[in-house]
């Protein structure tokens, strides 16, 4: 087994980790592929070791004692020592291999990144790629992701953040809402309509609440919290819903069905940034998916802004 630098068992550092940041024996086992006594007993081990307590065993989970907690940090350190190691011989041709969890939000993951990965997958076959959903509250330093892609600039932690692309929003709506609904010709009719929006309290964050840049006062409304669903209670004939150009594009272009973009001249601009932690920043498969992420957003930058922008 190999040794850290303070002559701790670096295996065994690397499964309380695991069980630090699941919260859990049976899911830290279960990210590992080890069984749930051997995660118990290397557990057992290292707070044998170190002469402490490193967790204490509750109904909902395992929590980290004090001393857990004091831990981490050090663990931490020393798994970037060896995620650094690994990137340095990666530099000199070693294969890339190992999971990178990726976090991004619905609209980005599923109808953009998804389609996108086999090239990466196909060009490094040790390499594991997850795609997880983005939650309004994550930790980069727990690693509930090693890369995430975010709406806004993240302003504290010791993380290298760098801008992905621009993205445009439009409202739309199908016709056949349009064909019973009052009148819409201005920003001013908008109040009267009923309108597909995120769900308040779940917003990713607050530059995504568009209610009163439309000033739709009282305005009834349907909350969805995917972009998806969005999406779908638009086309259903729901209301008026401020979409993501590039979603509408590739979800209801590929059904060749009927929503329509209304008030063309009502155009709302965000960006994605790409995340990851300082400390795992530098890890060869950790930048071998941040690079490709941004390679190929960059290669798409008109589906996201438009044709006229990009040229901007």
């Amino acid at each position: 087994m190999q040794k850290s630098r303070h002559g701790v068992d670096w295996d065994l550092l690397r499964i309380f980790l695991q069980v630090a940041r699941a919260g859990q024996f049976l899911a830290a086992s279960r990210r590992l592929g080890l069984d749930q006594a051997t995660v118990t007993r290397r557990i057992r081990a290292l707070e044998a070791a170190l002469g402490v307590r490193l967790f204490d065993r509750r109904p909902a989970g395992s929590a980290l004692t004090a001393a857990g907690q004091r831990l981490i940090a050090h663990a931490e350190r020393i798994e970037a020592e060896v995620l650094g190691l690994s990137s340095a011989f990666a530099q000199e041709g070693a294969r890339i291999d190992g999971a990178v969890r990726v976090g991004a939000p619905d609209g980005f993951g599923t109808l953009f990144l998804a389609a996108r990965l086999v090239p990466l997958v196909e060009r490094h076959p040790a390499l594991e790629v997850q795609l997880v959903p983005v939650p309004r509250s994550f930790s980069l330093s727990r690693r509930e992701a090693d890369i995430a892609i975010t709406v806004e600039r993240p302003a504290e932690g010791r993380l290298r953040v760098q801008k992905l692309t621009d993205y445009a929003l439009s409202l739309y709506a199908s016709r056949g809402y349009l064909d019973q609904a009052p009148a819409l010709r201005s920003r001013q009719d908008l109040a009267r309509h009923r309108h597909v929006t995120y769900v308040s309290d779940l917003l990713f964050a607050p530059s995504l609440d568009f209610r009163q840049d439309l000033g739709l006062g009282d305005a009834p409304e349907f909350q969805c919290a995917s972009v998806l669903g969005q999406i779908e209670a638009v086309r259903s004939g729901m209301g008026i819903g401020l979409l993501h150009d590039y979603a509408v594009a590739r979800v209801d272009g590929a059904v060749r069905s009927g929503i329509v973009n209304v008030l063309p001249k009502i155009r709302f601009t965000r960006s994605y940034w790409i995340v990851t932690h300082a400390d795992i920043a530098q890890s060869a498969a950790v930048r071998a998916v941040h690079d490709y992420i941004v390679a190929i957003t960059r290669e798409a930058r008109i589906s996201f802004i438009g044709r006229r922008d990009a040229a901007g």
